[in-house]
Order: C-alpha cells, then structure tokens, then sequence
C-alpha cells in the first residue's frame, strides 16, 4: 500500500500529453483546454468608452458647463463639444472626440441645460480608452487554458466563434454489480439503483468530455475479460466502477492481470477510497475506483482529474488547494489520510456530517473537501488545514 503522496505523484510521471488539436465552436467548448491562444482580432474597447452613467465634459476652468447632447450606449457619436460644453452619457456609450473627462452623475448638480460640478475632475476620469483591456492582436488566453463560461464571455466579446482545442481523451465508464438496477426499473430483494456512473460522468463533462462510453458487466469473469478488453482497445481513458476488491465476485483485479494492464499502484493508504487500481496498457489509462460513490468521486477528483488535466497539458492542473482554518476540532483514528467533505464559509472550513463511504448527502452539500495526513493524529480548532475546492461547490 502507497501513500497519497506517492499515488498522485505516479499519476504525474506516467500522464502524457494528448497529440493533435481541433477546431470547435465556442458554444461546445467549455471544459476544453486551448491547444493555441487565439489572437484578438480587435482592440477592446474598440473605441473610447464611458466606464459609468454622467456627463462627458470638454474640460474648462468653469465648475459650470452647458448640456448640449446626450449620448447612449449603441449610439452614433457626431458631436463637437466647446471647452465648458458637456453631453449626458451612459455607462458603454462612446465618448465624444471632443470630450476629455467623465464625471459621474452623482457628482454634478443638474440645473435645466446646465451642471454644477462638486469638485474637480481630472482629464481622463472613467473613460476606457480603445484597447484598454486588450489590445489587437495579442493573445488574451493563454496555450493551456481551459475554457469557463468567463472565458467564452470574453472570446465572444472579441467577435471570436471558433477556437483550436486539445482533442478529447475518449473516456469508457464501466460499472459492475449483479445488484445494480438502473433507475425506472422496479427494485428487487436486495437490488440498489446505479448512480456510479452517473456520478463520473457528470464529472467527465466538468473536464469537457461529453462523449462518454458506458459499459455495465454482471459479475462474470469471462464477460468481465470481454467487455474490458473491448473498452481498452477502443479508449484512451478507462473508468472502472466496482469489483477491484478482493471478494469472491470481484473480478476486475483478475481481468486486468489476463489482459496485461500493468499495475502501476493498487491500494492507497486513505479513506476513502483504499482499494484504488491506476494502470496503464499501451496509450490506455486505467482507474479501477472503489465501489462505494463517495469513494468513486473522491478518487476521481483527487487522481482522474489530475490526470485528464496533464494529458491536456492544462496550465493549472489539479483542483485549487490552499490553506484554511477548521472550525472545530477533528480526530484521526484510522491510521489513514482522510479526505472529508466539507464546506467553506467565511474564510474558515467545517467537516460535515456524514462521512460514509456509501453516503453521497455530504457530497451534495459540500464545496471542498479537507485533506489530513496519514501522520496527524489530531487537529484543534483553528489550526490550518489543506483544502481541496470542488468544482461546482455551491
């Protein structure tokens, strides 16, 4: 059995990186990683813009200046202003060339045409000037960057439809478990629903990899054998759900072995999520993930997530952690690390009710999740604690 520590840093000195791009359209590309930063193909703004609601001014010595105008936003701009002359503007309106101050609205006295200035503006207040944020021709998002909704908001703003993207890991879920039902369908004595494969499916999406082979296998040694090899050949990313143990009916440890996959771990000293197999044959990468759903998730955010970010050579690969302090005190009794779901609140994090491998209610609340170290025996409250932010956490 290996630690955390050594697992995760097997994962990065076996993940390589995917070869080859394509072009796709933004409305597709969230969760996709940028294989070339694309070049802006104009400035932004594109022209002077007003940055809040108030009058654009010509400046003069005056406090006092004539309304002439008014201008919009979406507006075409013909106006000439004389020093001590101003125009009602709104917040993304184009400035006048003439004018060469902002000043906001709560800061003039408005007297019928005219406006009486509290204080003095400087040339230049709140007005964005053409390229502000960014200049044509740069690269505002890096090679590496993997897109968000922020992201497509801004790429869209630049008039940018397409973008050239790492090509996906093509992903395999299988699930086994004779007393898998799938959810609609009545249950019998001692039947469960699958939701596994939901689970890391849902997960893959996150990472922008929608297109998603799911495979179920009744617990069956040769059909086991078949289906994975099937999945092996046709993959770059198989997902195993159950059956890694070692009881009589979990047969994917021995499929593995008969289709060679090699063992690169199996078995990590944490909770929870022990029995974890990562294994690689030929380009082929292999997760077999412990049965249990919140010990599939943990394993998935911890491990298959790091790996799917390296294989697209993503900028920041892994979940964000930092340093934050608990909100009580938390005991280690198990010899083991401890992933914990958790929450964030203010700057500090709390360990939430129901830590059960099998329960996935602490989950659904949770935004983070707190890792302890298999040598620390206690935390008090206040001490600085690692905290691992999920994605999606509420």
């Amino acid at each position: 059995m290996i630690s955390v520590e050594e697992a995760i840093q097997i994962v990065k000195d076996n993940a390589t990186s995917i070869s080859g791009s394509e072009l796709i359209s933004l409305e597709i590309a969230v969760g996709r990683t940028l294989s070339e930063g694309p070049k802006s193909p104009l400035n932004l703004p594109s022209f002077r813009q007003s940055a809040m609601d108030g009058y654009a001014l010509n400046l003069s010595d005056s406090h006092r200046y004539e309304v002439v105008d008014e201008v919009k936003a979406g507006d075409e701009v013909d106006i000439n202003l004389e020093p001590g002359q101003a125009a009602r503007i709104f917040t993304g309106a184009k400035v006048p060339d003439s004018a060469n101050s902002i000043v906001i609205q709560e800061n003039v006295i408005r007297e019928e045409n005219q406006i009486k200035l509290q204080g003095k503006p400087k040339p230049g207040d709140f007005i964005r000037n053409i390229g502000e944020q960014i200049e044509k021709g740069s690269i505002p998002l890096d090679k590496g960057h993997t897109l968000n909704p922020s992201s497509l908001g801004l790429l869209k703003s630049l008039g940018i439809q397409e973008v050239e993207v790492v090509k996906n890991l093509r992903a395999a879920v299988i699930v086994t478990g004779n007393e898998l039902v799938e959810s609609g369908q009545e249950l019998k004595e001692g039947q469960i629903y699958e939701s596994n494969s939901a689970v890391i499916e849902a997960a893959l999406k996150s990472k922008g990899i929608y297109e998603v082979n799911q495979i179920t296998i009744r617990d069956n040694l040769d059909d086991t054998i078949s289906q994975l090899r099937t999945a092996l050949d046709e993959n770059d990313l198989v997902l195993i759900s159950g059956g890694i143990s070692v009881g009589e009916y979990d047969f994917v440890g021995k499929a593995l072995k008969t289709l060679e996959v090699e063992e690169l771990f199996y078995r990590v000293l944490q909770k929870p999520g022990k029995p974890l197999f990562f294994g690689k044959r030929n380009e082929t990468f292999v997760f077999a993930l412990p049965g249990n759903p919140a010990s599939t998730l943990t394993c998935f955010y911890i491990y298959v997530n790091l790996l799917i970010d390296l294989c697209k050579a993503e900028n920041h690969p892994g979940l964000l952690r930092i340093k934050l302090p608990i909100n009580q005190d938390y005991g280690n009794k198990f010899g083991r690390a401890l992933f914990l779901k958790a929450r964030v609140n203010n700057e500090s994090v709390e360990i939430l009710d129901h830590q059960a491998s099998s329960t996935m209610i602490s989950f659904a609340k949770a935004n983070a999740l707190v890792y302890i170290p298999a040598q620390t025996k206690e935390i008090h409250k206040g001490d600085p604690v690692e905290t691992i932010f999920l994605p999606y956490g509420s």
